[in-house]
């Protein structure tokens, strides 16, 4: 009996007892759509303080724009066919663009762009172009990414697009540059034309002079990484304009790079990502090229190894400590999200992704495969005003579904996501993010200070609450909005 109380104590205290967040907490009143709506494509709040939403159904694209205080003022259902597939989406002031691609026969392509406008509701949905593709073959390549295929220019003016015209016989790629508010083609432009290279995007960033910076990884044989030897690509920023085509090599030599993304800070190009010593896929550090624009060169490099906080966070104190001494690298990682704070310092997020396959037995000698996705730990780097790397840290996490998001407030950065009711501190040291089998969940706000400190804080218990989802969410004006789940009824909470 005696032990078994020490083991309730023990079991007791093992939870780490979160304060409350220092945000101000609102919720909005509950309303009801019209159809049920699955997936969140595109949220925006404008500086007027209008917030839109647009959402898929079976049958429907939906639209929905609120007030400041998130009363709905206009709802438009929009007709989809089953073969229009959403691809992206480019926001700025009142107006969210989602792109859209009809593929009404097996080789033809129709691209569209839907335009919502926050002010008055209104809907339009414009032809931007036609293509044929190759058999088998996507006019849209790298969907695993987020928002890889589109950007749109600071000042809102321009709207690029990358897309694939690989044929049998030849790789080829083409950046489209329209008008943002007429949507007319300003020009469009070939680039990456091998007959035996094939090039894959990482991504892309146009600015106000409709100058498109594309960046991706150009094969030098077939379209596989190699598991051994050296790294089969070179990794390309192109510089297309309407006049000419210029690109530029920003390897690290004898070094594997996973992916980069684009950031840009005093109007100077910074190329942010991971790399590796051992083969592409692997994470032994974060590596930024600062990339001079005027004459099209690389300015500065540099690669730095995960610190030992990111260790220690992962796998605890004294195994942290050996792995970072054997140069034990991460594997499995995807950028998420790439934030700037107002001194000009870089956050780069990116969460661990992988599918497994478990046999379920139905107990009659049959049974089937069951595929579990695995959304786990986050690694964060932040990178200071001058591309060096300041701190590096990391949440253990284990979840089957996107969960979280990120934004900066007052130069901190919050971390949002729904977890088990109670944080489990485990004896190494790790602060566990997970949700046991029968425990309730709660919404956390983790807040990591410019020193890199982390104090794990709740927004609410879940139990008998509205469910909220930070996975579709944004942060704008100083305020993050996020949706609640549900088919029909929804709510929204404000974070202020």
């Amino acid at each position: 009996m005696k032990n078994l109380f020490l083991f309730i104590f023990v079991f007791i205290f093992s939870f780490i007892q979160a304060q409350k967040t220092s945000l101000s907490v609102r919720e909005s009143a509950e309303y009801k759509d019209k159809v049920k709506s699955t997936d969140v494509l595109a949220i925006h709040t404008s500086d007027e303080r209008l917030t839109g939403i647009v959402r898929e159904s079976k049958k429907h694209l939906m639209f929905d724009v609120f007030d400041q205080s998130l009363t709905k003022q206009h709802s438009v259902l929009v007709d989809s066919h089953k073969k229009e597939r959403y691809i992206g989406e480019a926001v700025y002031g009142n107006q969210i663009k989602v792109v859209t691609v009809f593929s009404p026969k097996a080789k033809e392509r129709i691209v569209y762009c839907h335009t919502f406008n926050l002010k008055n509701g209104a809907h339009t949905k414009t032809k931007l172009f036609e293509a044929n593709v190759a058999k088998k073959r996507k006019l849209f390549g790298n969907r695993h990414d987020r928002q890889t295929n589109f950007a749109i220019s600071p000042s809102g003016n321009y709207f690029a697009m990358v897309t694939d015209n690989s044929f049998k016989d030849v790789n080829d790629y083409a950046v489209r540059v329209f008008d943002a508010k007429t949507l007319d083609l300003v020009y469009q432009k070939s680039y990456q034309k091998h007959k035996d290279k094939y090039f894959s995007h990482n991504d892309i960033s146009v600015n106000d002079d409709a100058q498109v910076f594309v960046l991706g990884k150009l094969y030098k044989s077939g379209k596989k990484e190699k598991k051994k030897g050296a790294a089969n690509y070179d990794f390309i920023l192109n510089k297309v304009s309407k006049e000419n085509n210029e690109e530029l090599t920003v390897n690290l030599p004898e070094l594997f790079i996973k992916n980069l993304n684009i950031s840009i800070l005093d109007n100077k190009l910074h190329l942010i990502g991971f790399y590796s010593e051992e083969r592409t896929g692997r994470i032994k550090g974060g590596c930024n090229f600062v990339i001079d624009s005027g004459n099209f060169s690389v300015k500065n490099k540099k690669s730095y190894e995960l610190p030992l906080d990111v260790y220690e966070d992962l796998f605890g104190e004294k195994r942290g400590s050996r792995k970072k001494k054997k140069g034990k690298e991460l594997s499995n990682f995807y950028v998420d999200y790439i934030i700037e704070d107002s001194q000009g310092n870089t956050y780069l997020l990116a969460e661990e992704f992988y599918i497994t396959q478990t046999y379920v037995s139905n107990g009659m000698g049959g049974g089937y495969w069951q595929t579990i996705y695995h959304y786990d730990d986050i690694l964060i780097l932040k990178f200071n005003a001058t591309g060096s790397l300041e701190w590096g840290r990391s949440i253990f996490k284990r979840a089957n579904v996107p969960s979280y998001n990120a934004f900066l407030k007052n130069d901190e950065l919050h971390v949002l996501l729904n977890s088990g009711k109670n944080l489990l501190e485990k004896e190494d040291g790790r602060t566990k993010v997970s949700k046991g089998w029968f425990e309730s969940t709660s919404l956390y706000d983790i807040v990591y200070n410019n020193s890199g400190e982390v104090v794990y804080s709740k927004v609410q218990d879940n139990k008998g609450k509205t469910f909220y989802l930070p996975y579709f969410g944004t942060y704008q004006n100083g305020e993050f909005i996020m949706m609640s789940s549900g088919r029909k009824k929804r709510q929204f909470m404000i974070l202020q």
